[in-house]
Parts: C-alpha cells; sequence; structure tokens
C-alpha cells in the first residue's frame, strides 16, 4: 500500500485531519493523540490500521481520557482486509484502503453516544429441554455457582437418549 497516497486523499476530505504514526497503539501514539485533541479538538476518532480486536481497549482508554465518548470510535482494518489479502497489488490495496477509510469516516459521523447502564444480575437460570443439551447446560451453570429450573416437556428427562441402547465410545448403557 501507499500510505504517503492514502493519507493526502484522506487528508483532503472535510473536517478530516489524517495522520500517519507508525504504532499509535503505543504509549507515543497515545501521547500524540493527545496533544493533536488539544491543538484540533476532534470529537471522533477513525483508526485505520490492524484488527480492533487487540487495539480497541487502547484507544477506548485514550477517548476517555480526553472526554469523549469510546463509542465515538471507529476502526478500519486495513491491514487484514487490504494489505494480507491483496500482498501483491498494491495498487488495489491502496484504492481499496481509501474507500474504506472514507466509509469508516462516515460512519464515524453518525456515532452516538448510549449510555450504559449496569444492572444486578441473579444467579439463576432457565434450562428449557432436558435432552443431552440441556442437561450438559444445566450441570455447567449449577456447577458455576447458578440456581437452575430445568423445564421439559416429557415425562422423562434424556431426550433422544433414551432411544438409544448404548453410548459412544465408552459403550456404556444409555438409560
Amino acid at each position: 500500500m501507499d500510505i504517503s497516497n492514502i493519507i493526502s486523499e484522506i487528508d483532503k476530505l472535510p473536517n478530516v485531519w489524517a495522520y500517519e504514526y507508525l504504532s499509535m497503539c503505543t504509549e507515543g501514539g497515545s501521547a500524540y493523540i493527545k496533544e493533536q485533541h488539544e491543538e484540533l479538538h476532534f470529537d471522533r476518532i477513525v483508526v485505520a490500521a490492524c484488527t480492533p480486536k487487540t487495539h480497541q481497549p487502547v484507544f477506548h482508554a485514550i477517548l476517555l481520557e480526553l472526554g469523549i465518548p469510546p463509542r465515538y470510535l471507529e476502526f478500519v482494518n486495513i491491514r487484514e482486509h487490504c494489505s494480507f489479502v491483496h500482498q501483491k497489488e498494491k495498487d488495489k490495496a491502496t484504492e481499496k484502503s481509501k474507500e474504506l477509510i472514507k466509509a469508516g469516516i462516515a460512519r464515524s459521523r453518525l456515532l452516538e453516544d448510549v449510555a450504559t447502564k449496569t444492572v444486578l444480575v441473579k444467579p439463576v437460570a432457565l434450562v428449557v429441554g432436558g435432552g443431552i443439551a440441556g442437561l450438559s447446560a444445566a450441570i455447567d451453570l449449577a456447577n458455576a455457582g447458578n440456581k437452575v429450573h430445568l423445564v421439559e416437556k416429557n415425562s422423562t428427562i434424556g431426550g433422544r437418549m433414551s432411544q438409544l441402547d448404548r453410548t459412544f465410545p465408552t459403550d456404556d448403557c444409555s438409560i
């Protein structure tokens, strides 16, 4: 990908400031974002880099420090979606990156802060069905310290197990 080409095109968009920083998810990148915020007073961040799975919490923390709701972060995964899939087609990777970043910017303009409410959860579960899956789920939930209510429509539990003579791989009786 031609990063300078991408930066120059994205930087031309209205109310958008595009930057290249080698490792934005590091302490240096965090400081850089904070410096830019002091100067530009932006209210959204679009990160065009790698996967959000590992780095999203880093950027959420930065936004919180800046007083910006974490929901105002938009990730554009150009590493996996462009660099990796178009390794031998630099021009295609560059053009696709531009389009994905433009789409991410457009989406970021629509982001809204959604209030988060924390509620207490009772450690009680209802399991519907007393077949193998239901019984396994009920045991796992009970072992995790939850009170379990098991509901079965038939007069016996076990589901299809009662129709079997033996079980694999132990060859135990299924009843």
